[in-house]
């Protein structure tokens, strides 16, 4: 090949690849931007006076800043309430479900225990086939767990989902530690504390993760189980009820009902509205698990491929 004909061949290449990555790079810039707008958007708008904000047209920056909303917010009783709640039951759901998870993945994972089929056959048909709300509901209260605290931990104690993954990765060590300490005269609940339970931290944290999510964001075991006591909303069912409520509105009866809230919480009733509080509620329902997020993120790939290289 003459030099030329390399050069420009080369020219080409470089043509093509800048061309690539130009294009590579507006593609990903959209999609940031299409995912990115609406945060900053309910960020500018909870920061924003109230009824500035019922004009419209914010966009990424507050027109008038305001830590009204946020006042409000934590000046009245049933959100300070119904956060406790949720971050209560965000902590102990995820303890208690990482653990009794674990201990019964290790279980089911040891050959020598006979009933783990049968056992891992049930957990699994359980995942797939739900019996209902109706019957749902009847169970939490023949076992008396109607409007109290104990109905966020007690029916979330197992994950089937879990359950799987974390004894999908047990199974993957190897049986020499377990051996060796039982040569040294170690049980088996002290085996899995201090020897399996270390070995399976990515999994542990991808579990509590998914269990941590799932505990803050939700609201309808609330609504069904525990609406009856209001001390026991979480910050999401209040959330839902109060999105229900302004979508239900007129302007000025959401004008109306932004007065009684600042009123209540001792505010001025002049700067806070259903649609900056709404806002407002919906980055302090969102914030705690931004926070948390980036400190397990290292371990969410490892979790998520588990089991996917088979040797």
């Amino acid at each position: 090949m003459k030099k030329t004909d390399y050069l420009a061949a080369k020219r080409r290449t470089q043509l093509a690849d800048l061309i690539f990555y130009i294009f590579n790079f507006l593609i990903l810039g959209f999609v940031v931007l299409v995912t990115v707008y609406p945060f900053l958007n309910t960020i500018a708008v909870s920061f924003n006076d109230g009824f500035d904000a019922l004009k419209g047209g914010i966009k990424i920056w507050p027109r008038i800043w305001s830590l009204q909303n946020y006042k409000s917010l934590f000046t009245n009783d049933r959100i300070f309430n119904a956060f406790k709640i949720s971050v209560s039951r965000t902590v102990l759901q995820t303890i208690l479900n990482v653990f009794c998870t674990s201990m019964l993945a290790y279980a089911l994972s040891r050959k020598e225990f006979v009933l783990r089929r049968g056992l891992t056959t049930v957990l699994v048909i359980s995942m797939y086939v739900n019996a209902g709300i109706i019957p749902g509901y009847m169970l939490m209260k023949n076992l008396g767990l109607l409007n109290s605290y104990a109905v966020y931990i007690v029916p979330c104690l197992i994950d089937t989902f879990n359950f799987i993954l974390v004894r999908t990765y047990i199974s993957g060590l190897s049986d020499s530690f377990i051996e060796s300490a039982r040569i040294d005269g170690a049980n088996e609940f002290r085996i899995f504390l201090q020897i399996i339970f270390p070995l399976i931290i990515p999994s542990i944290a991808m579990t509590c993760l998914f269990v941590a999510v799932g505990a803050w964001n939700s609201w309808f075991d609330t609504y069904l189980f525990a609406s009856g006591k209001p001390k026991l909303h979480s910050l999401q069912y209040v959330l839902m009820s109060f999105l229900q409520q302004s979508q239900n509105q007129s302007r000025s009866a959401a004008d109306a009902n932004s007065l009684a809230l600042s009123a209540a919480s001792g505010s001025s009733a002049a700067q806070a509205t259903p649609v900056t509080i709404r806002a407002a509620i919906t980055m302090i329902a969102t914030v705690p698990i931004l926070i948390v997020y980036p400190f397990v993120q290292k371990y969410f790939v490892t979790g998520m491929t588990i089991g996917g290289v088979k040797e």
